[in-house]
């Protein structure tokens, strides 16, 4: 065995020198995650503000450079005016007013490009260094490989609003942006995996079964949220509990096929985002109440507590986003805490599988 081999050997078995190694990738995967959590904020603010369609080219190197001259700006500001957004939304509007619009879609770029860099040159240092163990390299390049084809996602749900419509596809968003949630989630979970555990035992016999279908839920659920975004069905029917005066409101599949109302029918589209919540709330009581008697001393039922706190505080933030007509801070709160959610019920799923062999 050579000296490097042999080096490499300890360097590999060596559980105080793993722990360190571990403990620096979870710091990157950390700010990566802290990043990516500012990108999908970011992007709804893009939203929000009707400024994703701002800038009609896809430009991967040299879109990083902003207009500089007055006539960089007028150029961009002409391609704008060929799109329908301009001619049925914002015509008569001056440079100026574009400048704002424009720079949220630069800086939700940039933001993402930024990402690709953070994430690829540290991921190339530790592997080279031999700070990464092997059962982690492939599904780190899997996730870089995830982000690139983010990026042709995003531009394809742009593509959708610069032709004949005043706003991307609702299909289209929500694609973009469960995608980026599967990007945060995979993130948190290969984190979560070299994280130590704890060794208590699951408090029942379906505790993970359980975290797995809150995960899931919450994906879904945030899948429902770009539905309703896509079609702006939050600016309608701004009451609850009830909706349209009735608790299931009538009109919901007045679209043929029936089936078409769950995808753009606006009003059964919010109703069907309702139940969703409801449904995730209902998971994560069952779950903190089955843990709690269970084993209410385990750590996995402590987290249980934390896991329906979120729960209750990101629906409390949604019915105060839609009875208050989706102000831009509080729909942000919502995005953000479906994040958290989806974050943290991830790394409580990973958490009941125990840590990886050292």
């Amino acid at each position: 065995m050579s000296v490097t081999t042999a080096t490499a050997y300890r360097s590999f078995n060596d559980p105080d020198k793993i722990e360190r190694n571990r403990r620096q990738v979870r710091r990157w995967l950390g700010f990566v995650l802290f990043l990516l959590f500012c990108l999908v904020l970011v992007g709804g603010a893009t939203r929000l503000t009707g400024s994703g369609l701002s800038i009609t080219q896809w430009k991967p190197i040299h879109g990083v450079i902003p207009p500089l001259s007055v006539s960089e700006w007028q150029e961009e500001f002409e391609l704008y005016k060929r799109i329908p957004q301009y001619e049925h939304i914002n015509k008569g509007m001056s440079v100026e007013e574009f400048k704002v619009i424009f720079w949220w879609e630069w800086a939700h770029r940039l933001l993402a490009r930024s990402i690709g860099f953070v994430f690829a040159l540290p991921l190339a240092f530790f592997w080279l260094t031999g700070r990464i163990e092997k059962k982690t390299r492939w599904p780190l390049v899997g996730l870089l490989a995830l982000g690139g084809f983010q990026g042709f996602i995003g531009w394809w749900m742009v593509t959708s609003g610069l032709a004949e419509r005043v706003s991307v596809s609702q299909y289209r968003l929500a694609a973009h942006l469960v995608v980026a949630c599967l990007i945060f989630a995979v993130t948190m979970w290969i984190m979560r995996a070299l994280s130590p555990h704890s060794d208590d035992p699951a408090p029942t016999a379906s505790s993970r079964r359980m975290a797995v279908a809150i995960a899931c839920m919450a994906v879904f659920q945030i899948y429902l949220g770009a539905l309703v975004a896509g079609l702006h069905a939050g600016l309608s029917y701004n009451s609850w509990p009830l909706m349209d005066g009735a608790i299931v409101p009538g009109g919901l599949f007045l679209q043929q096929p029936w089936w078409i109302n769950l995808f753009e029918n606006p009003k059964t589209v919010q109703f069907v985002h309702r139940i969703g919540a409801y449904v995730l709330f209902a998971l994560a009581l069952v779950h903190m109440i089955s843990s709690l008697r269970a084993a209410p001393r385990t750590t996995h039922a402590r987290r249980s507590v934390v896991l329906f706190a979120l729960v209750l505080m990101q629906a409390v933030i949604g019915i105060l986003t839609l009875v208050w007509q989706v102000p831009l801070g509080w729909a942000l709160a919502h995005q953000g805490g479906a994040l958290v959610v989806l974050g943290f019920a991830v790394a409580h799923w990973r958490g009941f599988l125990g840590e990886y062999e050292r």
